[in-house]
């Protein structure tokens, strides 16, 4: 099967939070959703968005391996969730997320001439009622390594005695979540009714608004806590992976307008009938392994035999060969899934921070991005290898120092080749690349343009099983969000309704005529946000006979 996957390179992350912020602007800028972010950035060490998100032992998300080796949800199977289907106390409140607010801003305006200036107080969008703000997304932000915020973070809980969280050495990273789209999902299997589902054509995980009750077991059953209950619709919502755009190959919003070209989205393979085996292993540390046996070589040809079997496109298939996600993943083997112990097989991989260790080098007066130097400063990271194991491994410090080792040795060979220098082959033989290798990730992770760091097939009804022109989306329903009553593909598809702009891309290979091609029988409005010129409704201009 298909999965469409990202990786984040969170040596880029600046922390702006533009995904966040373009992310709410398409899909949660609604009533309801005030509290929702599809996107955070959560700062690190921190305790994250909601409030300790990864403290298991009290939320009880994602899978457990039982004695017989078989999987069970941590938050318990349908008799446990029968129980409690009216009142689900293992679940975050909204002092957990934070309570939505907005401004009296009529105060302004309306306060009576005095002395003193006027001021907008803070008041609820829930009740309201006047309020003191305490909390928010991104509130670690303002906060990072505040002795308040940190001993809360739940996995600096689990690093050793012997890291001292004091302020002044403690150095920070950024770190962006979205929904993981599992292979494993347990939102899917915590759901009673049904409205939660894998798409089998590229592995998105979205809701069904018609089906979903409102139960929110999916809240509970989500470990990373990115599935959201909508009060006023009474309905599930999460992050939907951009489906609209990314099915006519644009990448998601948060990926467009990300200011650090940080992530990277790509096709991927993988074998379907060994996801559970694979998530059942027995010791989590082998978790990542498993997980990674799972993506399988697309330029394999037993693979792309047995892909082409199961009804995949050779595009797609191509485009899997070209994927950035499977190189850092696999050739490069830098990047790492969050949080493998949750044993939902995560699709969104991160390459772990090594900037603040060439920074500490270079501060002490030595060559930061001296190949002994930096191996050498692996092991005494202020944040140390044990926390960064405890986000990407599941606790296993072996495998996020290979991958800082190989970060580190591209930063040094590419040093000399930058100055002109001859290179040093032995260094990415130190790391196991060779010298073409250790150059191309130079090349993806530093200077990839947007086609290559972008490799998105495009979703086509000819050869998508299932796959239709006018797809509804799964938030189509009053107050919901993006596209309304009309198709996924812009002013010309569906009923004349506001498009956004980011179709013309879309618009512009499928406009090529005088007329509205696309929907000639049902010819819309046109938004001239959107508009190329070549689509011209009738009337639009007035006949030059009657002027």
């Amino acid at each position: 099967m298909t999965q469409l996957a990202m990786v984040m390179n969170l040596d880029k992350c600046i922390g702006c939070h533009t995904c966040s912020v373009t992310c709410k602007q398409a899909w949660t800028n609604r009533p309801g959703t005030e509290y929702v972010w599809f996107n955070n950035v959560e700062t690190r060490p921190g305790q994250g968005y909601p409030r300790t998100y990864e403290d298991q032992e009290r939320w009880r998300g994602g899978w457990v391996r039982d004695r017989r080796g078989r999987l069970r949800l941590r938050d318990g199977g349908r008799f446990a969730k029968l129980l409690r289907i009216f009142a689900n106390p293992k679940m975050p409140s909204i002092n957990d997320y934070y309570e939505p607010w907005t401004y009296d801003y009529d105060n302004l305006l309306s306060a009576p001439l005095g002395d003193q200036m006027p001021v907008a107080p803070p008041r609820s969008l829930i009740s309201g009622a006047p309020m003191t703000i305490e909390w928010s997304a991104n509130w670690d932000d303002d906060l990072g390594g505040s002795p308040e915020i940190v001993p809360d973070d739940p996995v600096l809980k689990k690093v050793n005695e012997q890291v001292k969280l004091e302020l002044e050495q403690t150095f920070m990273f950024y770190l962006p979540r979205i929904c993981e789209h599992c292979l494993n999902p347990s939102c899917v299997a915590s759901c009673p009714s049904g409205a939660l589902y894998k798409r089998s054509e590229d592995g998105i995980v979205l809701v069904d608004q018609d089906r979903c009750r409102g139960w929110r077991m999916c809240v509970s059953g989500c470990p990373y806590k990115k599935v959201y209950f909508n009060h006023k619709t009474g309905k599930a919502e999460k992050c939907t992976f951009c489906y609209p755009r990314v099915e006519v190959g644009l990448p998601t919003v948060c990926s467009e307008t990300c200011v650090g070209r940080l992530r990277y989205i790509g096709l991927v393979l993988y074998d379907a009938d060994a996801v559970t085996a694979a998530a059942s292993v027995e010791k989590e540390t082998d978790l990542y392994e498993a997980q990674k046996a799972l993506i399988l070589d697309p330029n394999d040809p037993q693979v792309i035999a047995a892909a082409r079997a199961e009804g995949i496109p050779d595009d797609w298939i191509e485009a899997a060969q070209r994927s950035p996600v499977y190189a850092l993943i696999h050739e490069y083997q830098v990047a790492l899934p969050l949080h493998p112990e949750y044993r939902t097989m995560p699709m969104v991989w991160y390459i772990p921070p090594l900037s603040p260790v060439v920074d500490a080098v270079a501060r002490d007066g030595h060559d930061g991005e001296d190949l002994g130097n930096l191996f050498g400063a692996l092991s005494a990271l202020r944040i140390p290898m044990q926390y960064l194991a405890g986000l990407f491994t599941a606790g296993d410090t072996a495998v996020v120092e290979a991958a800082l080792r190989r970060l580190a040795a591209m930063r040094s060979y590419m040093r000399d080749i930058n100055l002109g220098r001859p290179t040093q082959p032995h260094i990415p033989e130190s790391v196991g690349l060779t010298e073409e290798q250790v150059y191309n990730m130079y090349r993806l992770l530093a200077l990839a343009k947007y086609d290559e760091r972008y490799v998105i097939p495009t979703a086509y009804p000819a050869t998508v099983p299932g796959a239709v022109e006018e797809a509804g989306c799964s938030l189509d329903f009053e107050g919901g969000p993006g596209m309304y009553e009309s198709g996924p593909f812009g002013e010309a598809s569906g009923d004349p309704v506001p498009v956004a702009v980011e179709t013309f891309h879309a618009l512009r290979h499928r406009q090529t005529s005088g007329g509205m091609a696309a929907n000639a029988s049902r010819p819309s409005r046109v938004n001239l946000l959107n508009w190329d010129g070549r689509g011209v409704p009738a009337g639009m201009f007035p006949d030059a006979e009657s002027t």
